[in-house]
């Protein structure tokens, strides 16, 4: 099954929704911006991953924000999430408090983990939030932890999101089968970007549509074309309904685009000639706020009253990052199992 980019959304709560995924794409954008600029303080001319206050990889997620926004927009704080190592347009929409994310991601004692677990290892148990730098890891308890909330006799669900390499994993193939035998309520959603580090899916994907993986589980399989946030809106509340009403586990697959390199350093001379250009003409928020005008959902005031409210979540989420404090050399054998 595909969802079309001119499908309206599912649920009708009012232009209210379009606006908040709006803004939310339109913070993830600007604070991917900001680490983005202090990821690189250090680093130059000649780029040194263990220099400047973020050392270590970094992976941004620009151009994948409708898939967030459009999952996110049908959770509750009681649902769980698990993300990729590119996930900060998914914690940000699941909510994950910002400024300790920030904090996180520098490294200090104010962020979610104390500092221990950087940019790719996010839990804020407060809106059941968890990522992960390993390929495919989410997967398993995804649906460990729908199936709590089914045996606790809740109607929370579970969402799981990877990326297309990551349906190549056996923990995919695993977690599905089982997600199907114990009827789960559980959503796993691919970001398609193309594009596993320097591979392309074309040569590592014996299929073209993930999605079609589905049939062979019994669940439903939905593919979601052109980046397009009312569309995934569409489609996961279908899928999440599905879920949280006692229908079991669905599979969405979302067409969606790697703005930046697999991480912050990437040369990215394996792209085709002109093929970035081809990407950056479809940006999706330019293109989405473009929607909401010509739809006269909203207008440019609402609209720039959003961006400021954004760039001000992060101006601040960055200024209380970096006056947090760097853990003692004593406590790095600290939460260790030895």
């Amino acid at each position: 099954m595909s969802i079309s980019s001119t499908q309206a959304p599912a649920v009708t709560e009012g232009d209210n929704i379009r606006l908040w995924m709006y803004e939310t794409m339109v913070k993830s954008r600007a604070f991917e911006a900001a680490i983005k600029a202090a990821y690189l303080e250090g680093k130059k001319p000649l780029f040194n991953m263990a220099k400047g206050p973020i050392p270590g990889e970094m992976h941004l997620s620009d151009g994948q924000e409708p898939c967030a926004v459009g999952v996110c927009a049908h959770l509750r704080p009681t649902d769980s999430v698990t993300a990729t190592h590119r996930h900060h347009h998914i914690a940000i929409a699941k909510g994950v408090d910002l400024n300790a994310m920030t904090a996180e991601i520098f490294g200090k004692v104010e962020g979610l983990s104390g500092g221990r677990g950087g940019h790719m290892h996010i839990f804020d148990p407060a809106v059941n939030y968890a990522c992960s730098g390993i390929i495919a890891q989410g997967l398993g308890p995804a649906v460990g932890a729908a199936m709590a909330a089914k045996m606790q006799g809740h109607d929370h669900v579970a969402v799981a999101f990877l990326g297309e390499g990551a349906a190549n994993q056996g923990a995919f193939h695993e977690s599905l089968n089982l997600a199907a035998v114990w009827n789960a309520p559980v959503v796993f959603v691919i970001e398609d970007n193309q594009w596993g580090i320097t591979v392309e899916k074309s040569k590592s994907t014996a299929i073209t549509r993930n999605a079609d993986r589905a049939a062979a589980y019994g669940m439903p399989g939905v593919f979601v074309a052109n980046n397009d946030a009312d569309a995934v809106f569409s489609a996961a509340g279908e899928a999440i309904e599905r879920a949280r009403s006692g229908g079991g586990p669905s599979l969405i697959e979302i067409e969606t685009a790697r703005l930046e390199g697999h991480f912050m350093g990437d040369a990215e001379g394996y792209l085709p000639a002109g093929s970035k250009d081809a990407l950056i003409a479809k940006e999706p928020i330019s293109l989405y706020r473009q929607r909401l005008l010509k739809d006269a959902i909203t207008d440019e005031a609402t609209l720039k009253a959003a961006e400021e409210r954004a760039d001000q979540a992060v101006t601040a989420a960055l200024a209380y990052a970096r006056a947090g404090s760097l853990p003692p050399a004593e406590d790095a054998l600290s939460c260790v199992f030895m």
